[in-house]
């Protein structure tokens, strides 16, 4: 069991540092961005307590090519990968929202809907949908970015509203979201997936707004297999997904979802290794290429640092 769950980098020009769930980011002269995709993983808010071998470079790498394969819809911070696990890009100010858009009615949205509830973030829903149901069109559900805790839905409006993101600039993101969305959807087809839902996140760089952060990975999206989506819907069946939801589902099965009392359930080298074999089947389907798995996996933090300031002395 190798996995890196801690960084403590001292980067040549660094000028702060944030550990956040999975990502440790390094900030370069004020200028720059080293974020480095751990192999921590996180549910109902919580990290758990053991890495998932691999986890964190599957995630970078999906990111860097769906940041590549959208830098024609709006800019994007990515400026390289020095390593597997690492992308180096513009510092941006972030926005304290998180752009949610949803294609189909299901996980949280769903749990909101089957107790009655039938508008989420000021968006009316209408009335007899079922599990798994495509919405009409998708459907933008923002929350905003919590530094501790869960995230909070909010509206458009109230959002606008309280200034924490003007209209101008919202107007933008959500255009981006929708285009984003789509273009996800597009791709996810080719290798015969459904991009159910996905989040994305914007800052401001030179009064220009940026995509930042992941993008279409399985921790921040949601995939279907396409192939007997229709069958098990009307049927009512659960659809066979591509996500960090399996997580999800085995601790609630051990009566863990971070309520209080709640006793987070052991997690077995066995477990951990199973959980990696399933992040490197979601890269290989949805990315549609073989994982290859980085070497120098025995000190992991030593490659990095290498790497990385390797790049940074090159960095102009």
């Amino acid at each position: 069991m190798n996995a890196l769950t801690k960084t403590e980098f001292n980067f040549k020009g660094q000028t702060a540092v944030y550990h956040g769930k999975v990502r440790d980011v390094y900030t370069i002269n004020d200028d720059l961005m080293v974020m480095v995709a751990t192999d921590r993983i996180s549910a109902f808010d919580v990290i758990l307590p053991k890495g998932i071998p691999f986890k964190g470079q599957v995630l970078n790498q999906i990111a860097a090519k769906f940041l590549d394969a959208t830098a024609d819809i709006c800019p994007n911070w990515k400026l390289a990968t020095p390593d597997p696990q690492v992308t180096v890009g513009l510092k941006c100010e972030g926005f304290r929202v998180e752009m949610i858009i949803r294609g189909i009615l299901t996980g949280s949205a769903w749990r909101d809907y089957k107790n009655g509830c039938r508008e989420i973030c000021g968006v009316k829903l209408p009335e007899g949908m079922k599990e798994n149901q495509r919405f009409p069109e998708p459907i933008i559900t923002p929350t905003t970015k919590a530094d501790e805790g869960h995230d909070l839905n909010i509206s458009k409006e109230e959002i606008i509203a309280q200034g924490i993101v003007s209209a101008e600039d919202y107007a933008v993101m959500e255009d981006y979201t929708r285009k984003l969305f789509a273009r996800g959807q597009e791709i996810a087809a080719k290798q015969g997936l459904i991009l159910v839902d996905t989040k994305y996140e914007f800052g401001k760089r030179d009064g220009k707004v940026y995509l930042i952060d992941e993008i279409h990975t399985p921790d921040s999206s949601r995939y279907f297999y396409a192939d007997g989506y229709e069958e098990k819907f009307a049927k009512g069946e659960p659809q066979k997904q591509l996500s960090k939801e399996f997580v999800r589902q085995w601790l609630i099965e051990h009566n863990f979802m971070n309520e209080p009392g709640q006793v987070m359930p052991e997690i077995t080298d066995e477990y951990a290794e199973s959980v990696s074999d399933r992040y490197i089947e979601l890269y290989e389907h949805i990315v549609g290429e073989k994982f290859d798995r980085a070497k120098e996996t025995g000190d992991i933090a030593a490659r990095i640092e290498k790497n990385v300031s390797e790049y940074l002395a090159n960095v102009k």
